[in-house]
């Protein structure tokens, strides 16, 4: 397991509730705009599952905890012209989203996901599974892939949650991580995974993450 920076100072609880959840943010906070960063960062040590983030927008990658981070969509992950045919129909309807890519794009976060902490043979099937509990914003939120005009959707707060997502140990993924209205989202994730020696379900703490969608 990385060695977690430690946030500095005290913590200002916030009172925002998100579906039972209450959220809380650091006096510290990160602000991440633009580089690679694992918002889902999948570790198993000592019989235990972790989910935190790992920041590799630094020359040297860092742990944080997602409550110490806020993550930025500028107007340049803005896209007015989304196909409006049923298969994306996730992104909303009105032809524009907000969307940080799959592919690295300069200016805007290269979000994914990282189980590189995952030990091979651990875990049933060498896999665990990632799930979306909560979302609080202005509008939808979803998880997705494309291969040409083609999109296949992971994950969608307008469908009914929770949605999971199955991951193999030591994978490292990215995907488009799609928001359709500009504001604030706080999403929860909990990541769990059945034991290969006794079929026991392990599972982590829930933890939140801020996304700011900006529209200037």
């Amino acid at each position: 397991m990385r060695a977690p920076t430690k946030a500095l100072g005290s913590l200002l609880l916030a009172a925002a509730l998100v579906t039972g959840v209450a959220t809380s943010a650091s006096a510290t906070t990160v602000t991440l705009s633009s580089g690679h960063v694992d918002v889902l960062d999948i570790d198993y040590s000592g019989g235990a599952l972790t989910l935190d983030l790992l920041d590799s927008t630094t020359a040297t990658a860092v742990d944080r905890a997602p409550a110490d981070v806020v993550l930025n969509v500028p107007l340049a992950a803005k896209h007015t012209n989304v196909p409006t045919t049923p298969a994306w129909s996730f992104l909303g309807t009105g032809g524009t989203a907000w969307i940080l890519p799959q592919s690295q794009t300069a200016g805007l976060l290269w979000a994914g996901w990282n189980a590189t902490d995952v030990p091979a043979g651990v875990f049933q099937g060498n896999q665990v599974q990632f799930q979306l509990t909560a979302v609080s914003g202005p509008a939808g939120f979803s998880v997705y892939t494309a291969a040409g005009s083609t999109p296949t959707k992971l994950v969608d707060s307008e469908d009914g949650l929770p949605d999971t997502v199955t991951v193999a140990a030591g994978a490292h993924t990215h995907a488009n991580w799609g928001f359709d209205a500009a504001g604030t989202y706080v999403v929860t994730f909990k990541v769990s995974g059945v034991l290969a020696s006794n079929g026991q379900t392990v599972t982590s703490a829930a933890q939140q993450y801020t996304f700011h969608v900006l529209n200037a």
